[in-house]
């Protein structure tokens, strides 16, 4: 997340909302979670996931997450994540969308993480045309 916006030449304030990759699983999201609190220093942007309506994809998720982080940030809608029922430890440490949708500043840039068997990880910067 910290190479891709120094890649596309942003601080982390800069970020509207991410769509995180989300697993379902303690130790991944947990992972994840605390990979976003590193990169933003404990002021999260709103985090929000998919699989808990679509289940996971495998290839196709990337793709899907990117497509709803990029109409988020167009409408200004962060959706909420399903299934989340109550933070743990590290999931605490972020400020995952759950209950109902979040209004966030339209056309901020948002992350997009998604991640692969074997470690292959990436994370897109997306913004809105």
């Amino acid at each position: 997340m910290t190479a891709a916006l120094a890649d596309a030449g942003l601080g982390p304030s800069a970020v509207g909302h991410i769509s995180a990759h989300a697993t379902g699983t303690r130790g991944n999201d947990g992972a994840e979670a605390l990979a976003i609190g590193r990169c933003f220093g404990g002021a999260a942007p709103p985090v929000t996931a998919t699989k808990g309506v679509t289940g996971h994809i495998l290839g196709a998720g990337g793709a899907l997450q990117a497509m709803v982080a990029l109409l988020s940030a167009a409408d200004g809608l962060v959706p909420p994540t399903a299934n989340f029922a109550a933070p743990d430890a590290e999931t605490a440490l972020v400020d995952v969308v759950h209950g109902e949708p979040r209004t966030i500043a339209p056309a901020a840039p948002a992350l997009s993480n998604s991640f692969g068997f074997g470690g292959h990880d990436a994370t897109l910067v997306l913004i809105p045309a």
